[in-house]
């Protein structure tokens, strides 16, 4: 299983692959993939989840270098690549500090 400091360090060389829906919503909520590897930088796990369906995953927070708030499920599958499973803003009204869920 990976760890964080694999994963941020795969974030950041741009060593990722977005799921069908992570490319979906990148596009649709205008995520660059400089914003990732910026957020990557100082990810932290918020949630893990080891019990995912098809492979453990964790909920990254993570900083743009414009403070923008980008939370990415990443697959912790040992890969090549960092498998992003969905990445979006967290909404303030759902998250107390962008960490815990209200």
């Amino acid at each position: 299983m990976e760890t964080l400091a694999e994963i941020r360090a795969r974030l950041v060389a741009g060593q990722f692959e977005f799921s069908r829906h992570a490319l979906r919503r990148a596009v649709e909520r205008n995520i660059s993939e400089a914003e990732i590897r910026q957020a990557g930088r100082r990810a932290r796990i918020i949630e893990d989840y080891a019990d995912d369906k098809y492979t453990p995953s964790c909920l990254l927070l993570g900083f743009t270098d414009a403070e923008r708030p980008l939370h990415l499920q990443v697959s912790r599958a040992d890969a090549e690549l960092v498998r992003i499973i969905t990445l979006y803003e967290p909404d303030p009204a759902e998250w107390y500090n962008y960490v815990e869920r209200r």
